[in-house]
């Protein structure tokens, strides 16, 4: 039996809107990625020695999970933990630079390795002011949750960085 011509329209119109409408889409989930990805950058980025300190990206429950913490050992610390432990590495570090080697994004998620580099001018984690160079390397993984960061979690050469501190000139 022949299908009439008429009765593969819908299918053809459905179609038709679907081509349409997945580049659409797809514009609209690269708009929301890009967008994720700057929030990670400019978190990340605060960690730069000039950078300011806006926390309106972050969720007001934002928590961080840090392995190791910078203030010792590995656990979860809140936004004001968080932001003091920033300025605190501004003091320690006065010209710190910050670099973005990479970002990946997924769902809500937003995954960046970057690179810190800085002159030890001040104590920090224990460590007396060395004027030595130093530069580690770490992976942060951002949570998005209403258009904010709600969650991250860090892991960062911890080690390296001590080393570099404690060297020889």
């Amino acid at each position: 039996m022949m299908t009439p011509r008429w009765a593969s329209l819908p299918r053809l119109a459905i179609l038709l809107i679907l081509l349409v409408l997945a580049p659409v889409a797809a514009l609209a989930e690269t708009a929301a990625f890009t967008m994720q990805k700057d929030l990670s950058k400019q978190a990340v980025g605060m960690w730069a020695a000039d950078a300011p300190m806006d926390l309106s990206i972050f969720d007001p429950g934002y928590q961080n999970h840090q392995a190791p913490l910078a203030t010792g050992g590995s656990g979860t610390i809140d936004l004001e933990t968080w932001a003091r432990i920033v300025r605190d590495n501004h003091a320690a570090f006065p010209d710190l630079r910050v670099e973005i080697l990479m970002q990946i994004a997924e769902d809500d998620r937003v995954a960046t390795y970057w690179r810190f580099s800085g002159t030890q001018r001040g104590a920090y984690l224990g460590q007396p002011a060395s004027d030595r160079r130093a530069a580690w390397t770490g992976v942060q993984i951002d949570r998005f949750m209403g258009g904010k960061i709600a969650e991250s979690w860090v892991v960062w050469d911890f080690y390296s960085l001590l080393q570099e501190l404690k060297s020889k000139k």
